[in-house]
């Protein structure tokens, strides 16, 4: 037998035993000694029977008076046999398919090189078996020792194979049965299957039209929730509005009044005046929060970056809040440091953050003092305000980060709020790319870390005049408190307060810039920009918009020909020159925070 015959290597491979098949007994004797070989090595006996049938029917197909040569050999991994001859003799291809249909591996070969002859081995896998290989062959040796000595005659070996045959036949007829019961069982489980898809498929069906009514209904409630969340904003809009106008009338007018320039009033009209001003700087600021609050549910809140002197906005913080700390009883400790850094952050939002967290502090603190410290952590500015308050206890602590809800108890007595602060707060944090923490623990007060990111500005370009303003704004109190600013940017200041007298101005003083409001009755700003952009000899003079409208509310494809947009409370002087100066020098579009289109 030939090495390529092995799976495994060459050195491995043990020769149990070799025999001469050369007569009708000899056939008799291999299929014996087949099966007693495949029972020594460990085969099932209906493997045995397979394999010594196989052997049979190839030694009867080749069978001639030249006899064959049976070699039986052991591996690591599997038990051949191989059928050689030296004659011109060759296997019939039914015994070859027969036989391959009963065995795993099956391979004739013809001698090759115009030489007679040729072999037929054939394989069975053996079980997994830690007995080394030499070991087993000597066992199985001894094992056919035993059997060859035992005698057994040719009627002896019939009654053997007759025996397997009816073995094989019972085992047969027990598949069949078994295979009846089977299908008989798959009939009965695919009826009770079929039975169960069908009554699957009804409740389905069922679910689906009641998925389908209930995501109609869903569309229709959230089409509701839309409508009414748009109503709800443009009322927070329109009420924003107008609370707007007449507050900011009476914090201008009591300005005026207190203005050392102003007629000289009595201590006491200084007072009630004072008082009516703080009145309506808080009124305005509750109204502004309310808004904004409406603004973020519905996306439209966006912060607006500038150079923020931190320093100055400290300062002023603490200014405010002074007057809220009771007397002699707490200590409102605010740093007021040279080496504070100028930000670069929306500086209306981290003041209202401030004063809101400040704020709480001071209403629940009845003695010690409320701290506002300063720090930098990596590329974080780090502001911590700590108080030695009520404090708040640990399962009241994520629920006051909840819109209008307040820690009951008796500290909350004779002390007004709306339950807006830190919800507020931690909104405007999270807008200005930072976030805002709570710790505390009840008698020993609270603390609250607002960490921002530490963006740094370059040192702003001094501020240049220009020659002529015109301002046009139907709310003389805005138009008389926004003068002195534009005093600071133009020779000339000239305000208008209708929109329809504004092309004419425009052509009489031929202005370096026009700063338009919006909202006006009668001609509004959208059509007085039309009449600027359609005439050739004034389409060329900036207009800067400045309006209190929201962003949203703003109809953009009708601010084509302004040069930039801005609110009213970002107006300052400096970001009026950044727009301003360039767009005068070279009548392009600057590039501003807001742009054009905001």
């Amino acid at each position: 037998m030939s090495q390529d015959h092995w799976e495994t290597a060459p050195d491995s491979a043990e020769t149990l035993l070799v025999m001469a098949v050369g007569v009708e007994r000899d056939v008799f004797v291999l299929r014996r000694t087949a099966k007693d070989c495949a029972g020594a090595a460990g085969l099932e006996n209906q493997d045995r029977v397979r394999l010594a049938t196989a052997l049979s029917e190839l030694g009867r197909d080749l069978l001639r008076p030249q006899p064959l040569r049976a070699v039986f050999a052991l591996g690591h991994r599997e038990l051949a046999v191989s059928l050689d001859w030296t004659d011109a003799r060759t296997p019939g291809a039914e015994t070859l398919a027969a036989v391959a249909r009963l065995l795993p591996q099956v391979r004739w070969e013809p001698a090759g090189g115009g030489r007679p002859g040729g072999s037929v081995v054939i394989a069975w896998p053996l079980p997994a078996s830690p007995e080394p290989v030499a070991d087993r062959a000597a066992r199985i040796r001894e094992a056919l020792r035993t059997v060859a000595g035992s005698g057994d005659s040719l009627t002896e070996d019939l009654r053997a194979q007759t025996l397997d045959l009816m073995a094989a036949l019972e085992e047969s007829r027990r598949q069949q049965e078994a295979l009846h019961l089977l299908n008989q069982e798959l009939e009965q489980t695919n009826q009770g299957v079929v039975a169960l898809y069908t009554e699957l498929s009804e409740e389905l069906e069922e679910t689906n039209r009641g998925v389908v009514a209930l995501y109609a209904e869903l569309d229709e409630k959230s089409r509701l929730l839309r409508e009414a969340s748009e109503s709800k904003t443009r009322f927070w809009s329109n009420v924003s509005h107008e609370l707007r106008t007449p507050l900011n009338s009476v914090i201008g007018l009591s300005r005026l009044l207190l203005d050392p320039a102003a007629e000289p009033l009595t201590a006491e009209q200084r007072r009630q005046v004072a008082l009516v001003g703080s009145a309506g700087s808080m009124l305005l600021v509750l109204v502004d929060e309310l808004l904004d609050v409406a603004k973020a549910e519905a996306g439209r809140l966006e912060p607006r970056p500038a150079p923020v002197d931190l320093r100055a906005l400290l300062a002023q913080v603490r200014g405010l809040m002074v007057g809220a700390a009771p007397r002699g009883e707490v200590a409102l400790v605010v740093p007021d440091r040279e080496d504070l850094p100028e930000l670069l952050t929306d500086e209306v939002m981290l003041a209202r953050i401030l004063r809101n967290l400040l704020s709480n502090g001071l209403k629940f603190t009845r003695s010690g003092e409320v701290r506002l410290e300063v720090g930098t952590e990596d590329e974080w500015l780090v502001l911590v305000v700590s108080d030695t308050g009520v404090g708040i206890p640990e399962d009241q602590q994520t629920r006051v980060f909840e819109e209008f809800y307040q820690v009951p108890g008796p500290h909350q007595r004779n002390r007004a709020g709306t339950g807006l602060g830190l919800p507020y707060a931690r909104r405007l944090a999270e807008l200005l790319g930072g976030s805002l923490q709570l710790a505390s623990r009840p008698g020993q007060g609270t603390t609250v870390t607002l960490r921002l990111p530490l963006r740094t500005v370059a040192a702003p370009a001094p501020v240049r005049r220009l020659g002529t303003l015109l301002t046009v704004d139907d709310d003389p109190v805005f138009a008389e408190l926004f003068r002195p600013v534009l005093e600071q940017l133009a020779e000339q200041v000239v305000q208008v307060h209708e929109g329809a007298r504004v092309v004419a101005e425009v052509r009489r003083l031929r202005p370096d810039a026009v700063l338009l409001d919006l909202q006006m009755p009668g001609t509004d700003g959208y059509a007085v920009l039309a009449e600027l952009s359609a005439d050739p000899e004034l389409s060329t003079v900036p207009v800067v918009v400045i309006t209190a409208a929201d962003q949203a509310e703003r109809a953009t494809e009708r601010l084509g020909h302004a040069r930039a947009v801005l609110s009213k409370h970002g107006a300052t002087a400096a970001r009026l020159a950044d727009i301003l100066y360039p767009a005068v020098r070279a009548g392009t579009p600057p590039d501003t925070d807001e742009g054009r289109r905001s």
